[in-house]
């Protein structure tokens, strides 16, 4: 049984879903220490301007690395579900499926959940739904160090593939393997592929035909 571990993001990159081709379940973690500048309140998308980043912010922003992700609080005090949706809708109002799902995805951004790890598990069942994968969620009764070896949950006889923090937002250093992989697929702007973009992009563009571009 082959178990991906990953942290809970907001609209994950491409390369997230990629990585669970093949899997039996997928494990999000859920009792670890929040990080900031990650891709657990950011995105990226394109915009005619290029990739531009939306990011959700958090209460006491300040002080969030010492609560876990799953108690993270979102901060409604700005404005950034209407910033984030007319971005998107002024980005990829005109590809070919954002009517295909923006409704639905709208009435989960209309919901305002408390918790960014809510939210993200919210956005996660939706993009799971729309590229087909079956497979199940489940969550981490305890946190493992990424350096131990042995991770010990409820699924402890299967192989876990630890991906935590294996995707960021920062500028990759050059000596760092590709893992921003997608088979290139038509774009709303530029002549040249921009890999390394949230599923948003790749569905909006490819609509029900998205999955097939997963490596």
């Amino acid at each position: 049984m082959a178990v991906v571990l990953f942290e809970a993001q907001y609209n994950p990159p491409i390369a997230f879903f990629a990585a669970l081709v093949g899997a039996d379940t997928l494990l999000l973690e859920a009792q670890e220490h929040y990080r900031k500048q990650t891709y657990r309140n950011r995105c990226l998308i394109l915009t005619a301007q290029g990739v531009q980043p939306l990011t959700v912010p958090v209460v006491d922003g300040n002080r969030s690395e010492k609560v876990k992700s799953s108690e993270i609080e979102i901060d409604y005090r700005q404005n950034w579900t209407h910033r984030h949706w007319r971005t998107l809708q002024t980005a990829y109002g005109s590809s070919p499926y954002f009517e295909y799902y923006a409704d639905y995805l709208h009435d989960l951004y209309r919901q305002k959940p408390a918790l960014l790890f809510d939210f993200n598990v919210s956005l996660l069942h939706f993009y799971l739904k729309c590229l087909r994968f079956r497979l199940p969620v489940e969550f981490t009764a305890e946190y493992v160090s990424p350096t131990s070896h042995s991770l010990i949950h409820s699924l402890a006889h299967s192989l876990i593939e630890d991906r935590r923090d294996w995707l960021t937002p920062k500028p990759a250093a050059a000596a760092e393997p590709d893992r921003t992989s997608a088979r290139p697929y038509a774009q709303s702007f530029g002549k040249d592929f921009v890999p390394g973009l949230s599923i948003l992009d790749l569905l909006f563009m490819q609509g029900p035909a998205a999955g097939s571009f997963l490596a």
